[in-house]
């Protein structure tokens, strides 16, 4: 961790100590042209009605600007939730409000310097049940460059199964997948969401966050037959008691 975010991480628990609520942003913006996945189209964002434009509809001196989003739902910062990998499972529309807002929250690092794989070993040891479980890789720091398509840390099947059998809320982290891209199976996407428990992928920021004692949310829009969405992922911070 660089000393900005060492006084980052101090400033934010200085204002949580002062009983100020913090929120940290846990979402990569996402920008016109940007590549979450290589072979899937990059975003295309503009103007349906520019501001100039708009002077033609309404008096002097009012303007809006209408934007155009054509957007594979796999981008930026997402959840998964059932239907993503199961036919007939809950959409979108269909999770609970409470499935995705104020969950209690707990980070585990494993650095991807030490271990591109996140096994039942680095997990076994906290008390994880019922929480929604942000796996910390630092891989975020590769984002938006060739590097972070490819070796990416991820989870085992194996470490997927504990954290069902804990009864986990969510799960979370912050590399380019939850699972392997090395092979064509995804048996993490599988017991998880085969469970109803969701998924987050390329979080950002959870270096900045404690190990636990937080709430987090992502809240993705009411789509009826989609199962991936971006969401506007955070944490939020107070002070004990």
């Amino acid at each position: 961790m660089s000393m900005n975010d060492k006084e980052s991480r101090l400033h934010i628990q200085k204002m949580v100590d002062h009983g100020t609520d913090v929120f940290v942003d846990l979402s990569h913006t996402i920008e016109h042209g940007l590549v979450t996945y290589k072979g899937i189209p990059a975003p295309v964002i503009c103007d349906f009605l520019s501001r100039e434009n708009s002077k033609k509809i309404y008096e002097e001196g009012t303007q809006f600007q209408i934007a155009k989003i054509e957007m594979i739902a796999n981008t930026g910062t997402y959840i998964d939730c059932p239907f993503h990998r199961f036919e007939n499972g809950k959409d979108l529309s269909e999770i609970e409000l409470e499935r995705f807002t104020d969950l209690d929250a707990m980070v585990i690092s494993v650095p991807y310097s030490e271990s591109l794989e996140v096994n039942l070993q680095h997990l076994k040891h906290f008390e994880i049940n019922k929480q929604a479980v942000l796996i910390n890789t630092g891989w975020s720091t590769h984002w938006n460059t060739e590097k972070y398509y490819e070796n990416h840390p991820y989870l085992t099947e194996e470490a997927a199964i504990y954290l069902r059998d804990c009864k986990v809320k969510l799960v979370g982290i912050d590399s380019h997948n939850i699972d392997s891209t090395n092979r064509k199976s995804r048996p993490v996407h599988t017991v998880l969401l085969g469970a109803e428990i969701l998924i987050v992928e390329h979080l950002c920021n959870l270096h900045l966050l404690p190990q636990d004692g937080f709430t987090f949310s992502a809240i993705p829009p009411k789509f009826k037959g989609v199962g991936t969405f971006p969401v506007r992922a955070m944490a939020k911070l107070v002070k004990a008691g």
